[in-house]
Formats: C-alpha cells, sequence, structure tokens
C-alpha cells in the first residue's frame, strides 16, 4: 500500500535556487531553504513493499514541477539601475548610508554580506580545540586560506595574519591548548589582512579594497564580563580625554618579547601592514575596510580610529600640495561599545565610517555603558563636568535586526543564539526594512546558521554546531595509524614590520604638521 505525504513548500525568490529534494531515505525533504512568501503543497508518494496503482513521480518531474512553481511565484527581482564601481563610495558610507538602509539597497546587503562572511572566515579557521596542541592558531596556510574558508573566488589575497598576547585581563576571550604547544602559550591569532587583486574584483568594487577582519569568539560570552567598564586614554594623540575601554585598549596594544608572535602589538602589526599595502599600491583609487564580531567588531572600530588618527589614510608626503583621504568604513556585527563620548565625536571628526549591524535581542552591543550611554539626554554634562568613569557611546549608525521576524529561528533563552554572526547574515539576507516582511533576497543557505549552533528549527533539519574538519582534522598515516599531521610553521612577523611602523609614525608626524 502506498502512503502519502503532504508537504509544504516555501518557494524561493532567488531565480538561480536549486534546492536538493530527495533525502537519503528515496522521499521529498521538506528541508527546502525558501521564503515565507508564498507556499504550495505537493503530495510525495512513498511505496511500501505492497504494490500500488498510484503513479510515482521522477525525481526529473518534481524539480520540474518545482522549478515551474517557483518561476510562477518569482518576484520582480530588486532594481538596481547603478552598478557597484559607480556608487561605491556611498555604500562605503560617505553619506552615512541616507537612503540605503529604509528600504535596503541591494547593493549595499550585498556587500555587508561578503564582509561578514569574511568575519566569519575568522571563526572558521580558528583552532578553538583545547585538546589539539595547535589550539590558539589559525588552521589553514594563508596562500589556501580563502579556499578552506569556502571563499575561493572572491578576488582577494591574504597578505598578514595578526596576533595579539594573551596575558592580559581578558582570560575568557582567549584559547589555550590543554597539552604541550609547539607554536605558543603567549599568543591567539586574531585576525588577517588582504587586499583585493583580482583584476575583474577591482573593476567591479571600483577601487583596490584594503580588508582587515578581526576575530571574536564563538564558545561563550563570558568574556563580556571580564569588561570592568574602565576607560584608558586611547594616546592615539595628545588628548587624555579621549578614552577607550581598558581591556580593548590592552589588547590591541599589548605585546610580549618572550613570544615571536606577540614581539610586536597588534596594533603595531596592523599599521605596519595595511602602510605598506597603501605605499605598494600608491597612485591607485584605494579602500580601506574593517570588519569584525563580537569583540572583534571592538578591534575594528579601534583600529580604525587608530589609522584616522595616524593619517595613515592619507596620501600625499609631507609638503605635498594634493592631500587625500583614502575612505575608512568600518562594518561592525554584534559589537559592544568601545569608547566614551569623546571618542564617539573624535571618531566623527576624523570622518571614520561605521555601519553597526546588530539583533536587537542580543545582549553585547548593550553593553558596556548600561546606565550612561548615548541615549542619556545627559551625557555630556557628566562625563565633561562631573568625570564620570563609566560612560561609553556608540559610534555610525545601527541596522537593528530581528530575528524573531524569520520563521526558521526558534525561540530561545541561549543568548549566544542571538549573538551569533551566521544568524545576523541570515537575517540581512531577509531583511526588508523595519516593518517589512522577511524574504531572502539572495537565497542565502539556512543551513549556514547552524555553523556553531542550534538556532534553526527542528523542522529544517539542520543538525547543530556541523561545521567542523573532516575526522576533526586526523589523518591516515601509509601504516594505518591515525595522527594530527604537523601544520606547516607560518611566520610570525614579516621583516620590515618594524620599518613599516617607525614609516607611520614618521609620517604621522609629518602631517600633523601640514595640517
Amino acid at each position: 500500500m502506498a502512503s502519502l505525504h503532504s508537504y509544504s513548500f516555501n518557494i524561493p525568490t532567488h531565480k538561480n535556487f536549486r534546492p536538493s529534494i530527495w533525502n537519503n531515505k528515496g522521499t521529498i525533504s521538506s528541508n527546502l531553504f525558501f521564503s515565507n512568501k508564498s507556499y504550495q503543497t505537493f503530495i510525495a508518494i512513498k511505496s511500501s513493499s505492497t504494490s500500488t496503482t498510484l503513479p510515482i513521480l521522477s525525481q526529473e518531474k518534481i524539480e520540474e514541477k518545482i522549478e515551474e512553481i517557483a518561476d510562477n511565484n518569482q518576484e520582480s527581482p530588486e532594481e538596481n539601475p547603478k552598478q557597484l564601481d559607480e556608487i561605491w563610495m556611498e555604500i562605503q558610507g560617505c553619506n552615512n548610508w541616507e537612503n540605503l538602509l529604509e528600504p535596503m539597497n541591494p547593493l549595499l546587503r550585498q556587500e555587508i554580506i561578503r564582509y561578514g562572511e569574511m568575519a566569519q572566515a575568522c571563526y572558521d579557521s580558528f583552532d578553538f580545540d583545547p585538546n589539539s596542541k595547535y589550539c590558539g592558531t589559525c588552521k589553514y596556510e594563508g596562500a589556501n586560506f580563502f579556499e578552506r574558508v569556502g571563499l575561493s573566488g572572491r578576488g582577494y589575497t591574504l597578505t598578514r595574519y595578526l596576533y595579539a598576547t594573551s596575558n592580559i585581563n581578558l582570560p575568557n576571550f582567549f584559547q589555550k591548548s590543554k597539552i604541550s604547544s609547539v607554536w605558543s602559550q603567549h599568543a591567539n591569532w586574531m585576525g588577517y589582512v588582504a587586499v583585493a587583486t583580482d583584476e575583474a574584483e577591482i573593476r567591479r568594487l571600483g577601487r583596490r579594497d584594503i580588508t582587515v577582519a578581526w576575530r571574536g569568539t564563538v564558545t561563550y560570552l563570558e568574556w563580556i564580563h571580564d569588561l570592568k567598564d574602565i576607560l584608558h586614554p586611547a594616546h592615539f594623540r595628545a588628548d587624555p580625554s579621549i578614552k577607550i575601554e581598558s581591556g580593548f585598549f590592552d589588547l590591541y596594544t599589548s605585546k610580549e618579547s618572550s613570544c615571536e608572535y606577540c614581539s610586536f602589538s597588534a596594533r603595531e602589526q596592523v599599521l605596519a601592514e595595511v602602510r605598506r599595502l597603501i605605499h605598494r599600491y600608491r597612485g591607485e583609487k584605494l579602500s580601506i575596510t574593517i570588519t569584525g564580531h563580537s569583540l572583534g567588531a571592538a578591534l575594528a572600530l579601534l583600529s580604525a580610529y587608530d589609522m584616522a588618527e595616524m593619517k595613515l589614510n592619507l596620501t600625499g608626503d609631507h609638503g605635498d600640495d594634493a592631500v587625500s583621504k583614502i575612505p575608512l568604513t568600518v562594518f561592525s556585527f554584534a559589537g559592544p561599545r568601545v569608547g566614551n563620548l569623546k571618542f564617539k565625536e573624535r571618531c566623527d571628526y576624523l570622518g571614520i565610517k561605521v555601519l553597526r549591524v546588530v539583533n536587537a535581542h542580543d545582549k553585547v552591543p548593550k553593553m558596556p555603558g548600561i546606565i550612561t550611554n548615548e541615549k542619556f539626554p545627559h551625557q555630556r554634562y557628566i562625563e565633561d563636568k562631573l568625570s564620570f568613569p563609566w560612560s561609553y557611546a556608540h559610534v555610525g549608525v545601527e541596522l537593528a535586526l530581528d530575528h524573531t521576524r524569520s520563521p526558521f529561528l526558534k525561540k530561545t533563552g541561549d543568548l549566544r543564539d542571538a549573538h551569533n554572526l551566521e544568524a545576523h547574515l541570515h537575517l540581512l539576507d531577509g531583511y526588508h526594512g523595519k516593518d517589512g516582511e522577511f524574504r531572502s533576497a539572495g537565497g542565502r543557505d539556512i543551513a549556514l546558521v547552524n555553523k556553531s549552533c542550534g538556532f534553526l528549527k527542528s523542522e529544517c533539519e539542520v543538525p547543530p554546531n556541523w561545521w567542523q574538519d573532516e575526522h576533526k582534522g586526523m589523518v591516515r598515516t601509509g601504516d594505518g595509524r591515525w595522527v594530527l599531521p604537523e601544520r606547516p610553521r607560518v611566520e610570525s612577523h614579516p621583516p620590515d614590520t618594524a620599518h613599516h611602523f617607525a614609516q607611520v609614525i614618521k609620517y604621522a608626524r609629518a602631517k600633523l604638521e601640514l595640517f
């Protein structure tokens, strides 16, 4: 006797979306990643051991039917008469994203997600396993980094890894091996610098883009409680009233002479590399884009402020009449507040463009500064007159998402779900304004949400925490033994790091005199 199974399918609006409709049992799978615009019902027929007179549709016929219904339900594509190379400065925030967020400009959506994926690559490549002797490192070599994290063909070349010392007061952020380490007990891999090198990608972007991506944490959120709300003078210019959270300051500026990977601070590493790339591609149209999630978002803003304060994004040597500014943009995700109101005002004055993507239900963007922040009407008075030490302010434009609008995400009390970066990218894909219906604009695979969490509803049939290396990185040797292979030793710092950082300081002083 044949059994009939009814399935409600949510038809995608993405023209090229081709779902896999057969599961390993030979029946139609309900795990189809569709928008919730319209629904159709199919009848699937599963044969039992007895014979049946009902016809069984072939896989080819069912695929044709799905495609036919998808075409019938296809919405008109979002109109975008201009190409990215024509309006890239607006996309990078030259007008503070005015008229680009409501409704969401499709090119802006595309670029935010692209930079978010470059931040996500920091998680996908980081060795979190405390049972690994490589814990705290990047799992992949720079030459095949983007290929290994699923971003091949993006047109970027990774030019440098970034490290920070773990010997600071943020113990719940860093990862350390439980066994003997082959590389360092004092350092963690923190991210990377990359530059657009593919000519087709450079033409599409309208410029050569230098990207810095900073790592956050996906393992737990206890690090946020390590923040003591203690503000520290930034010391990047002679104004002690500009202050940032002390934990962020230490992470960014500390170094460890006994560790070759932390012999230069994270600050020195990133400034030296960005200066080197600007010098290498001088005369070209450039942009600097910095991205990060969670604590990595704080580092993204801090490093952008540092670059602007050091005049790193100003081209032209001392004495030149023509000095141009390289656009400096931050696309941050789920980031906490970084500094006080004076810090925010200084970032605004320096022209740093910041788009903060947050989930309205995430707690991290509300910290630190729970009591006195940019929403408090008397913040300036308290900060100036009373020298209140716990006054914080967000920088830039906020794009607030709401995970309860997605039909694919479950109700959860786990704060990590609301903070998850892949969940933010999923919400961006379906965002159509504050009051708009969730509708996938690019057909982004919802299975990505569960890479490091279990946020998807069970009917999506995607297992939680599924992203991992095959066999957890173990390989079989010729004699049949399973071992963790040795990884090539990564160069700690290029030999010209000290030179380029010295040039940053030299030219910053010269440009300050020029102005």
